[in-house]
């Protein structure tokens, strides 16, 4: 089975009309991962696959346009018929299953074990499902944050996650047949702390030139920019072929 990967939304930083918030299915190697969760997302899921036979799901920071749709997926797991044989693994920052259980207004996350496995990550976290590996690196944000390479006969997918510029992203991206980086920034500001924790649409296309990208998927564009515009600024300094992440596509990795 070859690597694939189902764009299900790109929103940022609030979901719109036909266009959820970051979410993705990544399938290859007997493996299928849901990687981010936006608001949005998990109805957008049900339309490639049936959530049940998730082999795992990936999260990679938990902001809400990230992370959300974990509740909606609860939910279905535990009351709406689509109980998985057994809990489905959900790596992401550690404090994720408290999160989710502030949700429904409990102190303990054992409620959830009956559909979820929670597995922190950290910088290096190595997984293997099948023969699809997934390997994550953090990354610059103003949240514990990573990015993702994931890698399967072959052929390397990157995802930048949320990210300001740094050194991880180029690590990721190396020679990656596709590179999966967000352009949300016009231009960049400071964080509250001084950081910069986004990218701007030539951010992403040095990246991608940088790391020798085969090609360049830009997404999570924010409400300052257009599609088009981020893509075309960010193929004008990449080198490399770039398109617009677009719900419903899917790219043979």
């Amino acid at each position: 089975m070859p690597l694939s990967l189902t764009v299900l939304g790109t929103a940022s930083p609030h979901p719109g009309p036909g266009r959820p918030c970051s979410g993705y299915l990544l399938a290859g190697g007997g493996a299928e991962v849901w990687v981010d969760a936006g608001g949005g997302s998990f109805a957008a899921l049900q339309q490639h696959t049936d959530p049940a036979r998730l082999t795992a799901i990936w999260i990679s920071h938990l902001h809400a346009d990230h992370s959300a749709d974990l509740l909606a997926a609860a939910y279905a797991f535990a009351f709406g018929g689509m109980t998985p044989h057994a809990p489905v693994p959900v790596y992401a920052p550690q404090d994720c299953a408290q999160r989710l259980a502030g949700f429904f207004g409990r102190p303990d996350v054992e409620f959830l074990k009956g559909v979820f496995d929670f597995r922190a990550l950290y910088d290096g976290h190595d997984v293997r499902h099948w023969n699809l590996r997934l390997t994550a690196r953090a990354v610059a944000h103003d949240t514990e944050a990573y990015g993702l390479r994931a890698e399967c006969q072959g052929s390397v997918f990157a995802y930048s996650g949320d990210s300001g510029p740094c050194a991880a992203l180029g690590e990721l991206a190396s020679r990656a047949d596709l590179f999966l980086c967000e352009a949300d920034l016009d231009a960049h500001r400071e964080s509250e702390h001084g950081e910069q924790v986004h990218l701007t649409p030539e951010d992403a296309g040095r990246i991608a030139h940088e790391a020798r990208v085969r090609e360049l998927l830009v997404t999570h564009v924010g409400p300052t920019l257009t599609r088009e515009s981020a893509t075309a600024r960010a193929a004008a300094v990449s080198g490399r072929p770039t398109r617009a992440a677009v719900e419903g596509d899917v790219h043979t990795v």
